[in-house]
């Protein structure tokens, strides 16, 4: 999977453009590269979906602010949606140029104005595929490759998802002359008003086939499935987005393949918890342990750790490992810690020797609670208890 590159390189304006300077980048893009003026040209598409994906995240100011800190990981899945197709040249400039240009733009390269004259062909886009991955907290912490199985919609390899048996079977509607719309005129007290809409005998395509592919009926596409390999980045977390650009559906009339969205899930870890990028767990120690002191083990992603216990600990104090938790999505925020919370274990039963000997410590002057104004840690792990 090819890396994004950076929205306002894209857009070519600095991180402190203005909105106007903004949207005056994205509209020349989106005029130089728009598929109306650029039809069959797979490059000019894709610049102008990547155009249309920087403007969409730099001029929502919530969505732009989450790009500046976090990079594409802040934003995936924010992209515009292309699912009902591009649209004409001439409705996206009336958007964003406004009416101020009267009823058409035929000054933007002689494309016409909003009703009828010879359209280009409409470019298809090729529905999403989404899809789940479980991962551990080990292959998040280190990055993995998935291999992902999904059945999609491919062009047909026996007509080429021309829908055709061959070239000369598509032809231009008669309905319509090759333009998609049918033109009605009606007279009124206030004059004569053109409107167009889309051609019944050919649903808006300008051409009707004649004699369909058996094997693919007609649309162009099949079935197929396949494996598809997917580098997840370390420090993602359950819910994060991936979008493999071009794997999703393939589209009708050789269009623009849909995105492949693999969805983050996150296994229970059979001793760690998370939150964000830090992991915690909790250690239960012996009496004597929390007393005398101890060296014990803790678990880690990569290994276990060895803590020491200090003498006289008390139940609830937590130890930091710093540097043991989990990465951030791209680097971004260095590494989480590994927090350890103590626990002293007191059991309900005893032998009788052992009530003896508790008995014993009972009167024992160092066995009483007399815990020193100056423990501040003895008082913060208490404080708030009963609040």
């Amino acid at each position: 999977m090819a890396a994004k590159r950076d929205y306002y390189e894209v857009l070519g304006v600095s991180k402190g453009a203005s909105a106007e300077e903004i949207k005056k980048a994205y509209r020349k893009l989106a005029v130089k590269y728009h598929p109306d003026k650029n039809p069959g040209d797979k490059e000019a598409e894709e610049k102008f979906k990547e155009a249309a994906e920087a403007y969409s995240v730099l001029s929502d100011p919530d969505k732009k602010t989450r790009y500046d800190q976090f990079g594409h990981a802040g934003v995936e899945g924010a992209g515009p949606d292309f699912s009902g197709g591009f649209g004409n040249l001439d409705d996206l400039l009336k958007d964003l140029f406004g009416g101020a240009f009267g009823g058409g733009f035929g000054g933007f390269g002689g494309f016409g104005g909003f009703g009828g004259g010879q359209r280009q062909q409409r470019v298809y886009r090729g529905r999403d595929i989404r899809v789940r991955v479980k991962l551990t907290l080990e292959e998040i912490a280190k990055g993995v490759e998935k291999e992902i199985s999904i059945e999609k919609s491919v062009p047909c390899h026996d007509c080429g998802g021309r829908g055709a048996r061959n070239s000369s079977d598509v032809k231009t509607c008669p309905a319509c002359n090759g333009t998609g719309q049918v033109q009605r005129v009606v007279n009124s007290f206030l004059g004569q008003t053109v409107t167009y809409s889309t051609c019944q005998q050919c649903g808006g395509e300008g051409k009707i086939i004649t004699n369909p592919c058996r094997t693919c009926g007609g649309t162009g596409l099949v079935r197929k499935r396949e494996t598809i390999k997917v580098k997840i980045p370390a420090g993602v977390e359950a819910g994060m987005q991936l979008t493999l650009q071009g794997e999703g559906h393939a589209a009708k009339n050789n269009g623009i393949n849909g995105d492949l969205l693999v969805v983050i899930e996150e296994q229970d870890h059979p001793n760690l918890r998370r939150e964000g990028n830090n992991l915690f767990y909790t250690k239960v120690i012996s009496i004597p342990d929390a007393i005398l002191g101890a060296d014990v083990e803790i678990p880690g992603i990569d290994g276990t750790y060895k803590i020491k216990i200090e003498p006289g600990t008390q139940s609830g104090t937590v130890v930091k490992l710093k540097g043991r938790g989990l990465p951030t999505v791209n680097g971004y925020g260095g590494t989480g810690d590994l927090y350890v919370k103590i626990a002293v274990w007191i059991p309900k039963k005893l032998e009788k020797d052992d009530k003896a000997a508790v008995e014993a410590l009972r009167e024992k002057a160092s066995f009483t609670p007399n815990p020193s104004k100056e423990d501040k840690s003895f008082f913060d792990k208490i404080k708030g208890l009963f609040d």
